[in-house]
């Protein structure tokens, strides 16, 4: 059942990633693609989590999907950032 749960969410991410990016690509808004950028990365992040809890039970994949999140916060905050300037 989780590892379900686990393959919803990561489907869900990817959805919302393909939707902004194509905004973007509509309209041109910068903060559409940082954030489209951003929800790429929460796939990576979920697609590892996918496989740290159903394929690699023995491997402790932790510290790659702690980095897929650091760069999917980094990058969601550096297109808010850049976007007020």
């Amino acid at each position: 059942m989780a590892n379900a749960i686990f393959a919803l969410c990561t489907l869900t991410s990817l959805a919302c990633a393909w939707m902004l990016l194509r905004g973007f690509r509509r309209t041109g808004h910068r903060l559409l693609f940082w954030s489209g950028l951003c929800f790429c990365a929460m796939t990576v992040n979920n697609v590892l989590l996918l496989l740290d809890k159903a394929v690699f039970v023995d491997i402790d994949l932790l510290p790659v999907r702690l980095l897929a999140a650091l760069v999917a916060v980094c990058l969601l905050l550096y297109g808010l950032i850049d976007e007020k300037e």
